[in-house]
């Protein structure tokens, strides 16, 4: 039993990440006049919200509870970011922010992989880290059109 809640608990850290991507995408988002970029961070949030609805159900197949509030880390997060792009800020910025947190994203993912998982888990972060690697390519993509 002691093996599981040490899975979950790294579980519920990639999935805290997921959260608080989907929120920093919500700001993105809102701030972006530029359709085509729009669209493509739709997208990437899209894929977050589909790593979150994996890992989740996951953590209950396994018998444990997903951690599904953003926490103080992710609220601290949220305003940080706020004050990075200020009131106004380009999507080029944006887009760099963006690009930021994901890197981080995926260093954490890392981080839980190196943990102790067993395989399964480590499948589904695995593939999380794939998926967010794509993301990152995708949106240092758009800076360079």
């Amino acid at each position: 039993m002691n093996k599981n809640l040490e899975t979950i608990k790294s579980l519920n850290e990639l999935l805290q990440g997921e959260y608080m991507a989907v929120e920093s995408f919500n700001n993105f988002i809102s701030r972006l006049g530029d359709e085509g970029i729009k669209k493509v961070f739709q997208e990437v949030q899209k894929q977050h919200r589909e790593n979150i609805d994996k890992l989740a159900s996951y953590i209950q197949d396994i018998g444990g509870q997903p951690d599904e509030n953003l926490g103080m880390k992710g609220k601290m997060g949220d305003i940080k970011l706020n004050m990075d792009l200020g009131s106004s800020s380009d999507s080029e910025e944006i887009v760099k922010k963006a690009v930021e947190g994901e890197t981080q994203g995926v260093n954490m993912a890392e981080k839980v992989l190196r943990g102790d998982l067993d395989d399964r888990s480590r499948d589904i972060a695995g593939e999380i880290l794939e998926k967010d690697r794509r993301s990152i390519d995708k949106l240092k993509n758009l800076n360079k059109s």
